[in-house]
This record gives C-alpha cells, sequence and structure tokens, in this order.
C-alpha cells in the first residue's frame, strides 16, 4: 500500500527489480470507475496479477484470496496530519489493509515502513492489540477534552487582505464573551493558510458535550459588525481542521 511516496514512483521500481512480474496500480486515479475496479478485481482474482500496487481504495472491503504479503510505505504519514483523529484513522487504515493478507488460511506477512517504530499505535497493531489502542486514545481524549468528551467547533476567518484579518481575527479574540466553562482557542494561522486568494486564520471553541454552543458563538459573532472583506465558516463537531 503507498501513502506519501508517488505511486507511479514505486511502480517503476518495481519494474526495475521484478521485470518478468505482472502488476496493476489499485487507486482512483487508475481505476476511476466501478467497471474498471471490477475488472481489476476480477484479474486479481484470476491470478492473472503478481503485485498489486495501491492506495487507501486498496483498503476498502475488497477480498483477495491468494494474497499472502503485503507492504505498507510510509506507514506513519497519517499521524503527521493536525486533526485529533489521525491517530483513529490511521489505525483503521493500517488495520484495514493488513486485513487483506491471508485471509483465505494461507500463511502471510505483512511488512510496515515507519520512522516511528515505537508508537504506541504501531505497536498495537504489531501486537494486534485493538481493544488497548482504543481504549488508550479514550483516556487521551478523556484528559484532553476531546470529542467525544466535548464539542468542537472550527472556525475559520479569512480574507483576501492580510492586514485586515490579522485585525479582525484579533479584535474576536479579545471580546470572548463565552461561558466559563466554553474555551476560545486562537486564532492561529490556519494549517492551510491560504485558499484561493484568501488568507486564513482559525478559531477552536470548546465547550461540554451538551451545551448549546451554536448559541455562544452566534452571540459571539453578533458582537462585531464585520466588514464585508471578512468571511466566517463555522464548522461543528469537524472531521478535519485544515
Amino acid at each position: 500500500m503507498q501513502t506519501g511516496l508517488g505511486i507511479e514512483k514505486i511502480d517503476e521500481e518495481l519494474h526495475r527489480l521484478l521485470p518478468d512480474m505482472s502488476r496493476i496500480i489499485f487507486s482512483s486515479d487508475y481505476l476511476p470507475s466501478s467497471g474498471s475496479i471490477s475488472a481489476a478485481l476480477r484479474q486479481i482474482k484470476e491470478n492473472k496479477i503478481d503485485l498489486i500496487i495501491g492506495t487507501q481504495l486498496i483498503s476498502k472491503g475488497h477480498n483477495f484470496p491468494s494474497l499472502t504479503y503485503v507492504g505498507i510505505l510510509d506507514a506513519d504519514f497519517g499521524l503527521e496530519v493536525t486533526d485529533i483523529r489521525a491517530s483513529e484513522r490511521t489505525y483503521q487504515i493500517l488495520n484495514q489493509v493488513s486485513g487483506r493478507a491471508g485471509r483465505v488460511k494461507q500463511e502471510s506477512k505483512v511488512k510496515i515502513m515507519t520512522h516511528m517504530p515505537d508508537h504506541p499505535l504501531l505497536q498495537s497493531l504489531k501486537n494486534n492489540q485493538k481493544q488497548e489502542f482504543y481504549n488508550a486514545e479514550l483516556t487521551i481524549r478523556n484528559s484532553s477534552r476531546m470529542p467525544p468528551f466535548a464539542r468542537l467547533v472550527a472556525i475559520i476567518v479569512s480574507s483576501k487582505n492580510r492586514k485586515l484579518l490579522n485585525e479582525w481575527s484579533q479584535k474576536l479574540a479579545l471580546i470572548n464573551n463565552f461561558p466559563k466553562d466554553v474555551e476560545l482557542l486562537g486564532p492561529i494561522e490556519a494549517p492551510i493558510s491560504r485558499m484561493r486568494q484568501y488568507y486564513r486564520q482559525r478559531f477552536l471553541i470548546r465547550g461540554p458535550k451538551n451545551c448549546n454552543i451554536q448559541l455562544y458563538i452566534k452571540r459571539w459573532l453578533d458582537s462585531l459588525k464585520l466588514p464585508p472583506q471578512i468571511r466566517i465558516t463555522i464548522d461543528v463537531d469537524p472531521q478535519n481542521f485544515l
């Protein structure tokens, strides 16, 4: 499975090292339709393919009866993103991909390339300790007041004028008229700091699980009359933080 490395480069390298083995690239770029995916799966199940080079598409529940070896390159790539669910999502993907091997009684091997071999996630995967991983993840989330033990709202403030953006972001930060149990975090530069000519800054608002956090956000934003050059994007219970 390929994550952070170029899939075409991997294909070229395998062709150089193993020129007599048949290969297929299993990715949405090369298999854009359900028909092309079905044709590829048919080739694999008929043992016409020796090497499968795949992206995350390969983890989507497909069954490869003769697959006995899985190699995962750059497995910790997903841990580098600014997302509280990064560990959970990375574990799910790696676990799904690892499960492609040896599903029909053959002996199988899974090898993972990583820069962080001692990371708890990878140790849990290696030792098949799924429940232990999720218990540890929940403990971390609880102690840091993160979902599912709290609510988060991501607010992106953006403008084509960087100076104006900084000015109004600071004004919003100074208001902070939230209750004591609701935290206003930020502003900081968004991970994607510029998009379609707009500069972007981010606030996070964190509150108790059952609070009416949208009401407090409306009151906060209504405290200032923002100029039309400032745009506000609100993402309640965000799935990513870009």
